[in-house]
């Protein structure tokens, strides 16, 4: 199975209702690597790695998210694989 990077644009309801953590709880649960964090814009930004079939299955759950979120849009950009990240975490910034 080949190794992706997928960077995601989540837009819609999507900070304040968990999606940040609720998205590294599904990635650590699909063996993904990157990181998630709020954008100033009110989006949510993801970059996911990993073996194609679990990054396109969180890829999948973004389009959705926890309970409380509502996606609008989801913009997916496929980059080059680094391989660069080692767990999936919030960021703060």
């Amino acid at each position: 199975m080949e190794d992706i990077r997928l960077r995601l644009i989540v837009e819609g309801i999507v900070q304040g209702v968990w999606f940040r953590e609720s998205t590294r709880k599904e990635a650590e649960r699909s063996g993904v690597f990157g990181w998630v964090r709020n954008r100033p814009d009110g989006s949510v930004e993801v970059v996911a790695e990993g073996a194609e079939e679990r990054v396109r299955h969180l890829a999948a759950w973004c389009r959705h998210g926890p309970p409380s979120a509502r996606v609008n849009r989801v913009h997916e950009v496929e980059e080059v694989f680094k391989g660069e990240c080692t767990s999936f975490d919030v960021v703060y910034r």
